[in-house]
């Protein structure tokens, strides 16, 4: 007989346990280690992202300078600088007398002589006061001639014996009294006729109107800062103010000539002499003045113009070329910034000892070894840290990709 498998008990099969996996605790620990290493690195990441964040900001609000090329000066044999020119004489010609003004003879540009007309004023009051003072005059002189004849009188009589010599006396002091009137009466006359002559306005040297402010019916009030009612100007010789730095000062020479060129002329040069200075440096600019004088007779250069004057004498050794971008304008005076090995900038004085346009020459303050910063913003103080850029530096755009 076949054999037959043992019947299986439903019941008993319905009461067997679940299997349970073996690795259920370690499963858990391995994912509690994970849980654990994934908030670290997170943890890490926004700790390193929040030192970049800083490290950015820093340096965003560290800024970047360039530096300007500083190298020493050439040597130029000629000093190249400003000047202004002026008249050799100048007047504001105001009224002394008050009137109003009745006419005018001169405009501007007209040429005048010394003592000619430029305008007549009106002035009735003081015509008055004129006419007054003679009439007291003769008062004076009648008055002082009928003592003159009572003093005589009783002159005689005291030599008659027929009066007292008190009443003589009295008769001889009031004779003094009348002279002394009459001469005050007088001088009271000469005053007046003077200061109405003053109603007539003259030219007080040979020269050129250059400005009139007169016009007809005026009234001209003296005792008050006003407008002159002219200004004449000796145009014939000039003078040419120009301001020297202290560099160049040692090599001025009393006598020399200065070749000047203005800008209306272009290609022609006058020759100028140089007369005097201040003997004083300026403390404000460093500069010592400097005066010029050139004969104008053609009256080709105009008073108040702008001129550029050349001495022949070189730059000083210790002087120092940079461009002009790099120049900071203070109240303190001109400055320019120079960093130091602490990467701090230093804000320090300068004289410029020539202009040349694109670059100056500083003729103290600088060594060709010293890093000036150029173009430095108005900003910049002194002590202030920065970051000197590199020539071949150039920053990524903002948003490029990175490899």
């Amino acid at each position: 007989m076949p054999e037959h498998a043992p019947a299986t008990d439903p019941h008993a099969a319905m009461q067997t346990p679940p299997h349970k996996p073996k690795n259920l605790k370690l499963i858990g620990l391995i994912a509690l280690i994970v849980a654990i290493v994934l908030v670290a690195i997170g943890l890490i990441g926004r700790a390193s992202a929040n030192s970049k964040l800083k490290t950015w900001t820093n340096d965003q609000a560290t800024p970047t300078v360039a530096l300007a090329p500083v190298t020493g000066a050439a040597g130029a044999a000629d000093l190249t600088l400003p000047g202004q020119v002026e008249a050799f004489n100048t007047a504001d010609v105001n009224a002394r007398v008050t009137g109003y003004l009745k006419s005018w003879t001169a405009d501007i540009g007209t040429r005048v002589k010394a003592g000619q007309t430029l305008a007549i004023l009106d002035a009735p009051e003081l015509n008055q006061q004129l006419q007054q003072a003679k009439a007291d005059l003769v008062t004076a002189q009648a008055n002082a001639k009928l003592s003159g004849t009572t003093n005589t009188r009783y002159q005689q009589l005291l030599k008659d014996e027929a009066t007292s010599k008190q009443d003589a006396d009295e008769k001889s002091g009031d004779l003094a009294a009348k002279t002394a009137l009459v001469a005050s009466a007088q001088a009271n006359v000469r005053r007046l006729a003077e200061t109405f002559g003053f109603t007539r306005i003259t030219a007080p040297f040979d020269g050129v109107v250059t400005a009139r402010n007169a016009q007809l019916g005026q009234l001209v009030a003296t005792g008050a800062p006003a407008t002159p009612l002219f200004m004449v100007a000796d145009d014939r010789k000039l003078r040419v103010y120009v301001r020297v730095p202290q560099p160049y000062i040692a090599q001025l020479r009393i006598g020399e000539t200065v070749q000047l060129t203005v800008p209306e002329y272009a290609g022609r040069s006058f020759t100028a002499v140089l007369v005097r200075t201040s003997d004083a440096v300026d403390r404000t600019s460093g500069t010592l003045n400097a005066e010029l004088q050139i004969d104008n007779a053609d009256h080709a250069l105009k008073p108040g113009e702008y001129a550029t004057a050349k001495f022949a004498i070189k730059a000083p050794a210790q002087s120092v070329s940079l461009p002009s971008s790099a120049i900071l304008f203070r109240d303190t005076g001109t400055m320019v910034g120079v960093v130091g090995p602490d990467n701090k900038v230093s804000l320090r004085k300068v004289i410029i000892a020539r202009d040349l346009g694109a670059t100056v020459e500083i003729g103290s303050g600088l060594s060709p070894s010293d890093k000036v910063v150029d173009n430095p913003a108005d900003t910049l103080t002194d002590g202030q840290v920065v970051r000197i850029a590199r020539p071949d530096h150039a920053e990524a755009p903002a948003g490029a990709a990175h490899g």
